[in-house]
């Protein structure tokens, strides 16, 4: 308890020379925190009594019959059970960090009624300030969120740990489980256990694709190949998500990027550059995609036989066209995060390259902030909309405490 009651003090005393002074808490504060404190303080009173609520209706109707609905009544007993056993609430949010559901133990139930941690409660930063829901949304992994790290004071006696929410079957994000106790009954496996919870809940989720968005609907359901590589790899054939291992998905990805075809001499060494690999395991790994693709990948050359979209080319036609805002939103990160091919890693320098150069010659404040989660020690990026704003005379420009405080994170 008093190493537990020593961090709490030491999280409030970084929150309060945060809120007093604005700076000096850079190397105290994890750059996620600050981050969000920044967006928080914009848009969030200090004095917040509850979280705003949604419309009772409105939230309703996205819950009843939703995928997550079903999933949730299908392991209904086991979420009840570990808020009773650990004296927690849990909470299930849509993609916008409004809680659909909760369920709470005796006391948290309370504690989570006195503040709107229910059921059409906003839980985005910007509408009730720091917490893990969000911050598991946004950042689209498992998140963590004690004490006085939370911008608002109404949760500052809380602990929360929340993971995100995936479709199975297309990988769309549907929103974040969280569970929440108080600050003393913090856990070393909390982190670990809404983890757990969440994969629960995915696997309880209906094997449909009813269920997808409609924008991922939309953009799947046209006939041919839809790849995405940009931070992520996923790939769907006539709206139908594949499940490649890594080695398909950078043979399916080259042959995206280069529609007229490749030679085998080609193929090899853009997926493989100088590293020993036979030309026969090439032959077995392209055999096995034509399998997936049921037969729509021709040889000498290789070459894929159905209409191709990917985000690389959506990106560069965006930039070519001058649209850098649309081409920041549409760029996802690296171009398939790890990969060895060497091909594949220079496209990715060149898009990463072509983002940042444009960004650098129209640094427009909203992308500048997109951009900067993805690169966040990219200190000339910011500095350039900083200076831009500066020459424009729009001194009060809502990006710019942003902008200031990811540049401190970056330089810290």
């Amino acid at each position: 308890m008093d190493e537990l009651d020593q961090r709490r003090r030491r999280t409030l005393a970084a929150w309060t020379t945060w809120v007093e002074e604005g700076e000096g808490v850079a190397t105290s504060v994890r750059p996620e925190i600050l981050d969000s404190w920044t967006r928080s303080g914009a848009s969030v009173a200090r004095d917040l009594g509850q979280a705003p609520l949604a419309d009772e209706s409105e939230t309703r109707s996205l819950w009843q019959g939703s995928p997550l609905q079903i999933a949730v009544e299908r392991v209904e007993d086991e979420l009840r059970r570990t808020a009773e056993d650990g004296d927690l609430v849990l909470a299930v949010t849509d993609p916008d960090t409004r809680v659909l559901w909760t369920y709470g133990g005796r006391v948290m139930r309370r504690k989570a009624e006195s503040v709107n941690f229910v059921a059409g409660g906003r839980w985005d930063d910007r509408s009730v300030g720091t917490n893990a829901l969000d911050l598991a949304n946004r950042l689209d992994r498992p998140a963590m969120v004690f004490s006085a790290e939370h911008y608002a004071p109404i949760v500052h006696n809380w602990v929360c740990w929340a993971a995100p929410l995936h479709d199975p079957t297309s990988g769309t994000k549907l929103g974040v489980l969280d569970i929440s106790t108080t600050w003393d009954r913090t856990h070393p496996i909390g982190l670990a256990t809404v983890r757990v919870l969440a994969r629960l809940v995915e696997q309880a989720m209906p094997a449909t694709r009813e269920y997808v968005d409609d924008a991922t609907t939309q953009e799947t359901a046209e006939p041919g190949l839809v790849l995405r590589l940009l931070g992520t790899a996923e790939a769907w054939v006539d709206g139908q998500r594949l499940l490649l291992n890594r080695r398909q998905t950078e043979i399916l990805s080259l042959l995206a990027l280069h529609p007229d075809g490749l030679s085998l001499d080609q193929l090899h060494a853009m997926l493989y550059g100088d590293h020993a690999v036979t030309f026969s395991t090439l032959k077995a790994e392209v055999s096995h995609l034509r399998q997936a693709l049921a037969g729509q990948l021709a040889s000498r050359p290789y070459r894929l036989l159905m209409p191709i979209a990917t985000d690389v080319d959506h990106v560069l036609a965006l930039l070519r066209r001058g649209e850098v805002a649309a081409a920041v939103e549409a760029y996802g990160g690296d171009l398939l995060p790890g990969t060895e091919s060497p091909a594949l890693v220079q496209m990715g320098e060149y898009v990463a390259v072509a983002v940042r150069e444009a960004l650098l010659a129209d640094p427009q404040p909203d992308a500048v902030l997109h951009y900067s989660e993805l690169a966040p020690y990219d200190t000339a990026v910011l500095e350039a909309c900083l200076a831009e704003l500066g020459r424009e005379g729009r001194l009060r420009h809502p990006a710019i405490p942003l902008l200031k405080a990811r540049l401190a994170v970056a330089d810290a």
